[in-house]
């Protein structure tokens, strides 16, 4: 009867979701978390690695929605929580499904309010064996003054011409004096257009270069978007190489404006 019972009980023991630290510890969840699931979370919460707060209903208020869930393959995933490569390994895959969850083009996702954050596990959940990484799409940023509230969902957010509550303007003396705001609140200065500086295979060209092509394309571009007027002011946001390497060839322009 024994052998029977044998390779029941060890498949039940390998479907396990949970593992205690010994007698007496509460069970750790390695369960990952469901795409879709809706969170109530702070610009505390997203600067941090690993987030264990509960799913709120969709239809309550939220700040934060998860597009997509995914386990780190064991090349990638070793026995460090910290490792760097974890973060490498799934960020232009969760860059291209923010963008193609929101439903708007490169550009647009790059001007707008929304930002999106992974999680992995907790140390103790690690400990036990989950290697799940989580992206949610965020009303924000880690330098917002406050998360945005969502919609039920946020699936085509910035499709079509998106409503200026979504859209990236800040309201300062210069870009970059102030947190960034919805266009649908008084402000100084828009995000209008990006620019590209490179193809995907090119090396980075270093950050003085990077800077002076954006200088002078969004210059253009800003002009154009203002009509070409006589005199205008534009400013521009540009990337170190941490983003070139993940992918990012784009700089955002900015053209001070009210409207």
């Amino acid at each position: 009867m024994l052998a029977r019972l044998l390779v029941p009980l060890l498949a039940l023991l390998g479907a396990c979701t949970a593992c205690t630290g010994g007698p007496g510890a509460d069970p750790v969840s390695t369960q990952p978390p469901e795409p879709g699931q809706c969170r109530a979370l702070g610009t505390d919460d997203i600067a941090r690695a690993a987030d264990e707060s509960d799913p709120v209903d969709c239809a309550d208020r939220h700040t934060a929605e998860t597009f997509a869930v995914g386990r780190f393959p064991r090349s990638v995933a070793g026995d460090e929580i910290d490792d760097a490569a974890l973060g490498a390994h799934l960020f232009d895959g969760c860059r291209r499904k923010f963008q193609a969850f929101l439903g708007g083009d490169e550009s647009v996702t790059m001007r707008s309010t929304v930002t999106w954050s992974w999680f992995r596990p907790s140390d103790a959940a690690w400990d036990a064996g989950a290697r799940w990484w989580r992206c949610d799409v965020v009303g924000g940023g880690e330098q917002s003054v406050r998360l945005l509230d969502l919609p039920e969902t946020a699936k085509g957010l910035l499709r079509g011409k998106p409503d200026d509550q979504w859209m990236a303007c800040t309201d300062g003396a210069a870009v970059g004096d102030a947190p960034t705001t919805p266009c649908s609140e008084d402000h100084t200065w828009r995000a209008v257009t990006t620019i590209v500086l490179g193809e995907p295979a090119d090396p980075y060209p270093g950050d003085d270069l990077v800077k002076a092509r954006t200088r002078a394309f969004c210059s253009d571009s800003v002009g154009a978007w203002l009509g070409y007027p006589v005199d205008f002011d534009y400013g521009f946001s540009y990337f170190d190489r941490v983003e070139w390497d993940a992918g990012n060839r784009r700089s955002i322009c900015w053209a001070r404006t009210d409207r």
